[in-house]
């Protein structure tokens, strides 16, 4: 895909994957419509977008409410007259077992943003993406496709958003590109500090740190939009999360006992 000249609307474009994701591709002369919850967050990154001579506007969006939704897409339309790319990279996480919950009420919250969040968005923005014969990107995960300790309602969450993008694009049969990137742990995002932990909260910042197999978020986004331009359909942030599906099908035992391994090092 030749990215000059597009148009693509942004969600979860306030910090972390989305803001830089939002950041490069006006760089790259796409026309970028940035949706978060902050408006304060939403105007900084478009003065620095157009400091820079890139063309940008946001608008406060709740995706959780379909109405927010149709009006992200109505003004992007009123605005620019088309949409050709709808990168989803809202999102929200947990990090607690199961069994150690108090409050399971913030199962709906990531169910609302993970879920029926970038469903809203995608119903809204889908007659418009059909005409320019667009691309829906999802920032999705390796939760998506395999079960993660400490993280029962996210794999959900996100294992429902990719049952629902690989139907559709079934359904559409070529009528819009659809990439889903795949990622591992992100250095530079606030995924963790945002989590919810046992009592429905926020986490908030910890010590930890990253292991050594985590990402760059520069180097994450980076290739995102490298994918783009090639029209994949799946990038996997770090390569070798492309092996679970084959190492679940063989030695699930295995792959599981790894996982829980690598949670407790992050």
């Amino acid at each position: 895909m030749n990215l000059s000249g597009k148009v693509c609307v942004i969600t979860g474009a306030s910090s972390g994957i989305g803001k830089s994701l939002s950041i490069k591709l006006a760089s790259k002369g796409v026309s970028v419509v940035l949706a978060a919850r902050r408006n304060s967050k939403l105007e900084s990154i478009t003065n620095k977008i157009e400091q820079t001579g890139g063309k940008s506007f946001g608008i406060k969006t709740d995706i959780t409410k379909s109405i927010e939704c149709k009006n992200l897409i109505d003004e992007t339309i009123e605005h620019y007259g088309k949409i050709d790319l709808l990168l989803l990279g809202a999102g929200v996480s947990m990090w607690t077992p199961f069994e150690d919950i108090s409050d399971i009420s913030f199962f709906k919250d990531l169910m609302d943003t993970n879920y029926t969040g970038a469903v809203h968005c995608i119903h809204a923005a889908l007659p418009h993406l059909i005409s320019s014969k667009g691309m829906i990107v999802t920032c999705s995960t390796a939760q998506a496709i395999v079960g993660f300790t400490n993280h029962s309602g996210y794999a959900a969450s996100k294992h429902a958003i990719h049952g629902f993008l690989d139907t559709l694009d079934m359904e559409l049969n070529g009528k819009v590109k659809f990439l889903e990137a795949f990622l591992g742990w992100i250095r530079g995002t606030n995924m963790r500090s945002n989590a919810f932990g046992p009592d429905g909260k926020k986490m908030g910042e910890t010590k930890r740190k990253h292991s050594k197999d985590s990402t760059d978020l520069e180097d994450c986004t980076d290739r995102i939009i490298q994918a783009i331009i090639d029209n994949k359909k799946t990038v996997y942030i770090p390569w070798k999360l492309r092996l679970i599906p084959f190492i679940d099908l063989f030695m699930g035992k295995y792959l599981r006992r790894k996982i829980s391994t690598a949670v407790r090092s992050e």
